[in-house]
Formats: C-alpha cells, structure tokens, sequence
C-alpha cells in the first residue's frame, strides 16, 4: 500500500468516524479525529484477528475429536498411534470449511489494517489525509452538488455511505488538489470501492467521477 492509497483510506475511515457531524466539522482538529481513526484501527484488527483465531480453533477442535471418535481409532490397538482418516464432505464439513475461509479472510482484513496503522503513523500521510479531509469540508456544498448533478438526481444522502464517502474524497481531489491526476484519482477511487464496498459501486463510482472530469 503507498502512502498516498493510505492517506485516502484513513480520510474515508475519518469520514466514517464524522458521521453526520461533519456537517459542523469547520473548526475541529481535523489531525486528532485521524488520530483516534488509528486507534479504532487498531481495536478493529485486533477483534478480526481474534475472532479468526477462535474460529480456527473450533475448527482443529472439530477435527481432532472427529478422528479421535471414528470407528478406525475405537478399535485400534490400545497405545497405537491414531490413524489419520477422511473427513466427509457434508454439508456440515463445508459449513465449517465456510467458517475458515470468512476467518482467513478477516486474519487478512487485520493485516492490511496493519499496514495502514503503520502508515498511519507517517507525518507524511497524516498531513494528506488532514488535507483531504479539511479541503471536503472547507468546500462541501460544491463537493456534493457535483455527486448529485451526475448520479441523475439521486439524494446525496441516499447513497450507500461509504460510496458517498469514496466519492467525496475523490472528488475533492479533482476539483481542489491540481498536483494529483484526475486519472489517478478516479484509479484510487475505484480501486478502495472494490475493497470496502463491491464490484457494482466501483463502477458507479467511476461513472460519476469521468462525468466530473470530462465536464
């Protein structure tokens, strides 16, 4: 993760931590909520990482005592070593093969936490993601107008939040940061939709946003 992709996603979190008050945020020590975004940071990766751990020993238990019980190993020999046997493929065994999966997915959701507390912790990102976050705020009536006029009149309020949030800060960006490229900001903006949000926001996301630039 670079440190400019890093500083958009802790101004996405910071949105988030804003909630409706960023409305009346003009004023705030825009520096310290990223600061307690961090912190959040590193709560919400030390929850993923332990529930995946819970999950995978549920898991090791489940197959240690379905080996230990099988037929094969109640009628081995008494101090023999237990035989390794198949574990069927029930609908039972693919729920908890499920139950992995969510708990690898989570263990990398907290590492890539991870790297953005580390990050996080640069001068460097923090002043861009206090930039990003002060220019939305100085400048939101414009900000939000133009996600308004190019998503055929949706209710700004009535997007799915974190797309409205992605949208605002990329947005900010072409209209306000002219040392970035637009196309380097539509790219970022897609990219962070398909991690925090899905597949269908990203490409509304870089509908609107090439409407913005090639106004």
């Amino acid at each position: 993760m670079n440190k400019r992709r890093a500083a958009r996603e802790l101004a996405l979190i910071t949105f988030s931590h804003l909630g409706k008050s960023i409305e009346k945020a003009k004023g705030i020590n825009i520096a310290e909520i990223i600061s307690k975004s961090t912190e959040a940071l590193v709560t919400e990766a030390e929850n993923s990482l332990d529930t995946a751990v819970k999950e995978l020993l549920k898991i090791r238990e489940f197959i240690y005592n379905y080996e230990i019980e099988h037929e094969i190993n109640l009628e081995r020999p008494f101090e023999t070593s237990t035989r390794p046997v198949n574990i069927p493929l029930t609908s039972d065994m693919l729920g908890r093969i499920d139950s992995l999966l969510e708990s690898a997915d989570k263990t990398y959701t907290a590492i890539d936490l991870t790297k953005l507390i580390t990050l996080g912790e640069l001068d460097e990102v923090k002043d861009y993601a206090v930039r990003l976050v002060s220019a939305f705020i100085e400048n939101k009536e414009e900000i939000d107008s133009k996600i308004k006029e190019f998503s055929k009149d949706w209710d700004v309020e009535r997007l799915v939040k974190i797309d409205r949030d992605i949208l605002r800060i990329a947005i900010t960006e072409i209209l306000r940061f002219e040392d970035v490229p637009k196309g380097v900001s539509i790219d970022e903006a897609v990219e962070i939709a398909k991690k925090y949000s899905t597949e269908e926001s990203s490409r509304f996301i870089n509908g609107i946003l090439g409407q913005v630039v090639n106004v």
